[in-house]
């Protein structure tokens, strides 16, 4: 699917419209927007080429949306007058303007989640099903509710495992400002002392530094093309198929983050599950939305594998025994809840267990990353010091064997 933006007027009253329509190409983009009633004036394929946060549509601003559609539906106000009642409260453009288009499919007989299947990159496949489910069921107000709490939930996990990354990070970034500044303005002095001193020649060690050093002053700017080049072609890997596969395996293993990030995904999977199966998404519809909503191809795979064995009539905890991905008290809860009559409340508890444990871990991760933090700036530190330090040293000893002479 492509992002197409679009200028059109609509059939009754003859509005110009900007907005942007989902396509897989521009043939099929004319056709959306003529069923819908409109005549479009220009289509032209979003360019992705560039990046800005201007306008970005937060997780915070998608959770406001669906709690207030909720409590307006629940009032009895009718769909269309909700989605306009919430539209005058919102503040982001891009929103807003989706929210406009979404009105103008519903006015034209679409469904609500059929309007919001049109923006995958606002309304995800969690959110589609959701709002899908409960206008099967008439409880729309009721799956907004829960969509607007799953939401929260998952973004408030994801914004603690964020803030555990943080610390390292600045540690890091100011360890290699002080290196830096240590080695273009403390080590140079050092080799000017020694330029005046015939017959001196600076330690080894001293010298492959100030070699760095004389790097860093004279060519930082091919230093900074070169980090430029490998920062934009790691982010554009990173995006493939193989880059993906390799940090998603890297996140289930690599240690310390691996069982923070496996305990993560337990989360995720249990609270989108329990979210769906309280909404009456059926197994199979329920289980495909959770692989797409779970953030990790090799879980997504799992979740997938097990999705056909249920196809072939075996249980979801049978299915998911044994996985690797997987951690064993998943399917052991799961079958309770299955013999039980009760895996929605199962879930739940399964989800509120692994978020205390992200927690916990993200508790752990802090206390070890710290003294190791402290160890590198030692380490790093003493290195420096000792750079500075042998040459005086030396100098000091040429000078006594000198004047004892």
């Amino acid at each position: 699917m492509q992002t197409y933006k679009y200028t059109a007027l609509e059939a009754s009253g003859g509005k110009k419209v900007k907005a942007e329509v989902q396509a897989q190409d521009e043939k099929t983009a004319v056709k959306l927007l003529t069923d819908r009633g409109m005549t479009p004036l220009k289509i032209t394929l979003e360019d992705h080429s560039g990046f800005s946060l201007r306008h970005k549509i937060s997780v915070k601003q998608k959770i406001i949306f669906s709690r207030q559609l909720s409590t307006l539906i629940n009032a009895g106000l009718p769909l269309v007058q909700s989605l306009r009642s919430v539209l005058k409260q919102i503040k982001n453009k891009k929103l807003a303007s989706v929210i406009e288009n979404v009105i103008a499919d519903v006015e034209a007989g679409s469904s609500l989640s059929d309007a919001f299947s049109r923006h995958p990159k606002v309304f995800n496949d969690v959110f589609v099903s959701l709002v899908a489910a409960g206008e099967a069921s008439g409880t729309l107000d009721k799956s907004l509710e829960r969509l607007a709490n799953q939401q929260e939930k998952d973004h408030d996990i994801i914004s603690k495992v964020r803030g555990a990354m943080m610390y390292p990070l600045i540690v890091l970034l100011v360890l290699f400002g002080i290196v830096i500044f240590m080695l273009t303005t403390v080590l140079p002095q050092v080799q000017t002392l020694y330029e005046g001193l015939p017959g001196t020649q600076l330690p080894l060690f001293t010298r492959v530094l100030l070699a760095a050093s004389g790097l860093m002053t004279n060519y930082w700017w091919v230093l900074l093309i070169i980090i430029a080049a490998a920062s934009f072609g790691g982010f554009k890997w990173v995006g493939t198929i193989a880059g993906k596969d390799f940090v998603d395996k890297a996140k289930l293993n690599a240690w310390p983050i691996g069982p923070l990030f496996r305990k993560l995904y337990m989360a995720r999977f249990a609270r989108t599950a329990a979210t769906l199966v309280g909404s009456g998404v059926p197994m199979i519809k329920m289980l495909t939305t959770t692989a797409e909503a779970i953030g990790n191809v090799h879980v997504a795979k799992s979740i997938l594998k097990a999705t056909e064995s249920v196809k072939g009539g075996k249980s979801l905890s049978d299915s998911l025994a044994g996985d690797p991905n997987f951690l064993d008290l998943v399917p052991d809860m799961i079958r309770i809840g299955e013999q039980s009559g009760q895996l929605q409340s199962m879930l739940e508890k399964l989800s509120d267990y692994y978020e205390k444990e992200v927690d916990n871990q993200i508790k752990t991760i802090s206390t070890v990353i710290e003294p190791l933090m402290m160890i590198v700036v030692g380490v790093v530190a003493l290195v420096i010091v000792i750079a500075v330090l042998l040459p005086i040293y030396s100098l000091a000893g040429n000078s006594s064997f000198t004047g004892s002479g």
